[in-house]
Formats: C-alpha cells, sequence, structure tokens
C-alpha cells in the first residue's frame, strides 16, 4: 500500500547497514561467521529489505523469532541459512523441513516431539541446541547439579532420528553491562557454556559445526566469546554506547514535519492535563507523531527533537496521533518544515535513556502506520507501508 499522505516516515540508510556489517566483520575477521538478528520485522527496520542487503553481503545466517518471520524471507527470495530462536509448534515440522529453516531446540519434550514429527513426513530437521547458562529464559539447564543431566538430555536430543544437530547456542544476560559483576556473570555462562560443550562432544564423538553464544556486548567487549559464529543485534543497526565505540552509523531517522503552527500568551496550557504552561509568549508548532506512531507518552514534556534550526523541545503530553513543540526561537522553523524524531542528528540513545529504556524498544514501536523509505547510494530505491491496502 502506497501512502499519499507525508505525515511521519522512517527512513532507512542501507548504506550505513552495509558500512555497519563491514565494519563487523572486520572486526570478527573471516573465520567467524556472521548472523544477523532480523527478528520483530528487523527491529522496525524492515526485515525483507535489511536481510536483502545481509545476503548480498555475505552474511552467513540471519535469526527470527518465529515460524512465520523466517517464511516471510523465503517467500521473498532469502536464501540463506534462518534460526528460529522461539518456539515452533510440532505440527509445523514439515513447513520448516519444507523450507530448510533451522528450528532452536530448548528441552528434551521439544526433540522428542521434533524428533517424532520429521520421521512421520520422512524429513530431517537441522536444529541449534539451546543451553540455559544463567539467562533463566529458553535452553537445557545445566549449571551446578543440573550438569550432567543437562549433558545427558543435550546428547539424548542430538542422536534422535529425524533431526540433525548443526549448532549449540547459548545468550549471555549482561555482557553489555558494565562492572565486574557482569564481567564475572558474563565469563561463568561462557566458561559453563564451553564446558557444556567439551563433555557432549566427547560424549557423541564429534564437533557441533556451530558454536555461538556473541551477542552484541559480547561481540564488543568480550572477543573469546565469538567461537564459530557471533550474533550482533544492536550493533548491526548501529545503536548504543558500543556503536559509538566502533564507528558504526544509526540505520533508522524518525521523521515528521511541522503540520500547524499558533501563539499562545503567557499562562497558555497545552495538551491533555495541562502539565506544562507557557511563561511567556509561546510559538508551538503541532507535528503528526504521537504514541499511536511509537512516541513513548512517558517522555510527554521530557524530550527533545531536532529542527534545521536545532534542537525543539517537546511541549505537554503526548496525544495519540500528535504532540506540541516549542517552536518560540526557531522563527524560520514554518509548516511544512522537517523534524527529525531520532537518527543522524538527534541521537536515539538520549531518547532511551530519558525512556528508561533500550533504543531497539523505541524502533520496534514504530508503528505499522509510519511508512519506510530505503535508501541505497543516497537515493530512496524503495517505500514500503505496512498498513493493508
Amino acid at each position: 500500500m502506497d501512502s499519499t499522505l507525508k505525515r511521519t516516515w522512517a527512513e532507512i540508510d542501507l548504506d550505513a547497514l552495509a558500512h555497519n556489517y563491514k565494519t563487523l566483520r572486520d572486526r570478527i575477521g573471516a573465520n567467524v561467521k556472521f548472523l544477523g538478528v532480523v527478528k520483530a520485522d528487523a527491529y522496525g527496520h524492515g526485515s525483507v529489505q535489511v536481510s536483502r542487503l545481509l545476503q548480498e553481503l555475505g552474511a552467513d545466517y540471519l535469526a527470527v523469532s518465529s515460524i512465520d518471520e523466517a517464511i516471510e524471507l523465503r517467500l521473498n527470495d532469502i536464501t540463506m541459512p534462518i534460526l528460529i530462536l522461539g518456539h515452533t509448534p510440532k505440527e509445523q515440522v514439515s513447513r520448516l523441513i519444507e523450507y530448510n529453516i533451522t528450528q532452536a531446540v530448548t528441552c528434551k519434550a521439544k526433540a522428542l516431539e521434533y524428533s517424532e514429527e520429521a520421521v512421520k513426513c520422512g524429513g530431517t530437521l537441522k536444529i541449534h541446541i539451546k543451553v540455559d547458562t544463567g539467562m533463566s529464559r529458553l535452553g537445557y539447564l545445566c549449571d551446578g547439579d543440573y550438569f550432567d543431566t543437562g549433558v545427558e538430555g543435550i546428547c539424548e536430543g542430538c542422536s534422535l532420528p529425524g533431526l540433525y544437530a548443526e549448532g549449540i547456542f547459548t545468550h549471555f544476560a549482561v555482557s553489555d553491562e558494565p562492572g565486574d559483576a557482569c564481567k564475572a556473570y558474563t565469563e561463568h555462562q561462557f566458561q559453563l557454556f564451553t564446558d557444556v560443550i567439551k563433555s557432549v562432544e566427547e560424549k557423541l564423538g564429534r564437533r557441533f559445526a556451530i558454536r555461538h553464544c556473541a551477542n552484541t556486548g559480547a561481540v564488543a567487549r568480550y572477543p573469546e566469546t565469538w567461537l564459530d559464529m557471533v550474533r550482533p543485534g544492536l550493533l548491526l543497526y548501529g545503536y548504543g554506547e558500543f556503536a559509538d565505540e566502533l564507528g558504526l552509523q544509526p540505520v533508522m531517522s524518525l521523521k515528521t514535519t511541522v503540520s500547524t503552527i499558533k501563539t499562545y500568551p503567557t499562562g497558555t496550557a497545552i495538551s491533555y492535563g495541562g502539565i506544562y504552561v507557557t511563561d511567556k509568549t509561546t510559538r508551538m508548532g503541532v507535528i503528526p507523531y504521537g504514541y499511536a506512531d511509537g512516541f513513548f507518552r512517558a517522555l510527554s514534556n521530557r524530550c527533545t527533537l531536532m529542527s534545521d534550526e536545532g534542537p525543539v523541545p517537546q511541549r505537554g503530553k503526548i496525544c495519540m496521533d500528535m504532540c506540541m513543540i516549542d517552536l518560540t526561537d526557531k522563527m524560520q522553523i514554518d509548516v511544512g518544515s522537517e523534524i527529525e524524531i531520532f537518527g543522524k542528528k538527534n541521537s536515539i540513545n538520549v531518547m532511551a535513556a530519558l525512556a528508561n529504556t533500550i533504543p531497539y524498544e523505541l524502533t520496534c514501536a514504530v508503528s505499522k502506520r509510519v511508512p519506510r523509505f530505503y535508501y541505497r547510494n543516497g537515493k530512496m530505491i524503495e517505500k514500503e507501508l505496512l498498513l493493508r491496502g
């Protein structure tokens, strides 16, 4: 569906994405595989477009959350390996095999179900074993008293008919957090993971083709954890403190335009609840960007957007479809003037910190009614609106 209205839009800089990929690829070296995490529509950036570019650039694997996300990529000519990190019902095993999709296996019960279904349909399902080393979410429990039973369970899963255990992986909980305690916890997770791998491989008499555990924090801070493949997420899209340190570039810029400007006298309450009252004659702009577009209402009266003349503070409570910005000292900004919500001129990291969250949550929150414009070599090559036509 094409939008007839340039209201609020996201610009996706594929050149920045390519730069980030190449920078990270140079960092990890030629002998380590690169998995691009493209779940949740590539964190709001567009999974098909991002995956297309990663495939072109020579990435080795993609990761998604569900079979629906994986098949969407297959139906859009993405042929490279895809790993589903989340749960897939056993009834979908035949489709996993049909579309050549790799499935994470997180416990004995799922391994048995997947094996049974794979045998029924006469195929082989490629799997990656998930080990819970301290994230306390998904995976075979292997820490402490669970080590022996965990290793035994993994070996059993790897030996079941209809399954090919290509890989084994875990997920770090605090590799991106500072401090000695977080460093020690990450090192413990990594040591446990390598101990599990050693025991399983000895019992099976073979080596896993792909061992992986390095997420964004580990790619930036713990090179010893890179093993056979890394899984940068936040880094790939150019956000967070590590991105700045490594010279990466933000991929998404979210923009809007001024739709109305009014001048109010001193003492005028702005928006719902009147939490902001003008303290002088104030030139106030209205922009069509609200919480239905992904602007967290918790940021009301707290954040700053960017105009061609510099920063403009957001005023009053954020509404569903719009909000107000103070243009009192920005006399050249008029109706139709462009405003950057976040991007290259207005760091998403600042807005995320104000909302006490991570940049991912802000990019994922950009709603489907916000069209995405894709740029390569400085020119728009594609646009996409997720609303049904």
